[in-house]
């Protein structure tokens, strides 16, 4: 594999900025990504719903007064939203120009778990979201004090229910075990002490805001230094810590090089980012441009997202439905918005397991015969309550290959853009599919391609990057 195509994998969710890495250079291609900008416009899907407490309340109660047909029909709305919250999201990471940012977001939201099958509140979701993206590059640390304040963490980690004297420990606890600094670098009274720093922390208008009523103002000890700390506090306290770094450039490493990133790695990189007073973009730079000069090819499992747009971007399918990525990815174990715990997705080996991959081969034969699934398919799926159907409906798919080559050249050709690896079994099977006497003008020369990359796509060697 060619490293403008790997590297347009790892650093995005398709191939087709090989040739701006090609153009442009590494460097120059990650400082456009850094620089683009960020839309601040609220999605049309989020115009009805609620945005401020009292809105909320309002609705909550219009629903518990509500009839059968109407609270059906709330349910319906609210299945809705959910599918266009994913399509929202899944464009963008599509069509950007420089989809790192993206990329990171989805970095950052599986790092920063809030989901809305708990949060319940799309805008809250949302803000959540927001505050990812525009802090993709930023300082983790300041990220970090965004996320604890934000409606939607307080809220899916139970800080709503954390208040003096009857304290919740959930966001403290996951604050130092999976945000920060890791199992092993606490103790159990940085847990408790932390919760009463965070008692009282409840839900705002554009964030959490501490309450008086329920706030503890008494001092407290947090990793040996004693006062009257709130939710800002602990974070600064907890990034003076000497092994603060290597949790979050371990995840890095893992969620854009190695599934298996070597602790002498996450040591120097970690290193280098506290030198860098935690700014992520420098860190990036350094990881990225490091990582492109070694030989690293196939250390990494695709995750779903990069699997299927991949594929349909490949076969130039125009006009896809997003929510059936959506569905696709949810369908893998990859649910946007609802990881199923704080943990997150676990990557690496769970993106391969005997399921998944008959899922991708069956996708694979589905899309490269031509076939998807309706977008009826989403509206049968809100009135039956989550169901699909088989319907099926033709599509045109056609892929880019050299149009003056020979079966070997073009070969060759996707081999580069695919595969990280061809052993003489592999190409022998790929000539047997393009034959010696293969000829690229003639009229059906398209769909024998097409075989072929079905073929590959259902290698074991396709599946990583």
């Amino acid at each position: 594999m060619k490293k403008s195509n790997l590297w347009s994998l790892r650093l995005g969710f398709s191939g087709k900025e090989a040739d701006k890495i090609e153009k442009l250079g590494l460097e120059k291609f990650l400082k456009k990504s850094y620089d683009t900008k960020v839309d601040k416009a609220l999605p049309a899907f989020l115009n009805d719903d609620p945005k401020t407490l009292a809105e909320l309340k309002e609705l909550k109660q219009a629903i518990k007064d509500a009839d059968s047909e109407a609270k059906k029909k709330a349910l319906k709305k609210a299945i809705y939203s959910g599918i266009e919250f994913r399509r929202w999201w899944i464009n963008k990471m599509r069509t950007e120009e420089f989809p790192l940012r993206e990329n990171m977001v989805v970095f950052w939201h599986n790092h920063f778990v809030s989901t809305s099958q708990k949060v319940k509140v799309n805008y809250w979701i949302y803000q959540h979201n927001m505050i990812l993206r525009e802090n993709a590059f930023g300082n983790f640390k300041e990220l970090t004090k965004q996320i604890v304040k934000s409606n939607a963490m307080v809220k899916y980690l139970d800080n709503v229910d954390n208040k003096k004297d009857k304290y919740n420990e959930n966001l403290s606890r996951e604050l130092l075990e999976l945000f920060t600094i890791g199992i092993g670098n606490y103790s159990e009274d940085d847990i408790k002490n932390g919760a009463r720093a965070l008692a009282g922390l409840n839900l705002g208008e554009d964030g959490a805001v501490y309450r008086n009523r329920i706030e503890d103002n008494t001092d407290k000890t947090y990793f040996g230094k004693t006062g009257n700390w709130k939710a800002d506090d602990l974070v600064d306290i907890i990034f003076e810590q000497k092994n603060i770094p290597y949790l979050i450039t371990r995840k890095i490493l893992k969620w854009f090089v190695y599934d298996n990133p070597s602790e002498e790695l996450v040591v120097y990189y970690g290193d280098y980012f506290r030198k860098k007073n935690f700014e992520i973009e420098p860190l990036l730079t350094k990881i990225f441009t490091e990582e492109y000069a070694k030989e690293n090819a196939g250390k990494k499992i695709k995750d779903p997202l990069v699997y299927i747009i991949q594929l349909i971007e490949e076969l130039e399918v125009k006009d896809f439905d997003d929510a059936m990525i959506a569905l696709f990815t949810r369908q893998q174990g990859m649910d946007l918005y609802n990881q199923v715990n704080v943990k997150g997705w676990d990557g690496g080996n769970a993106w391969l397991t005997s399921q998944i991959y008959l899922q991708r081969n069956n996708t694979s034969d589905l899309l490269c015969s031509g076939r998807s699934i309706s977008r009826k398919v989403i509206k049968t799926m809100v009135e039956e309550g989550g169901k699909s159907n088989k319907e099926l409906e033709k599509i045109e798919v056609k892929i880019d290959f050299d149009s003056n080559g020979t079966n070997k050249t073009i070969i060759t050709e996707l081999s580069n853009r695919l595969l990280f690896n061809v052993n003489d079994s592999m190409q022998k099977d790929m000539e047997n599919l393009l034959k010696y006497d293969f000829d690229p003008k003639e009229e059906h020369a398209n769909f024998a391609v097409i075989r072929l990359f079905n073929y590959i796509s259902k290698l074991p060697e396709y599946q990583l990057i």
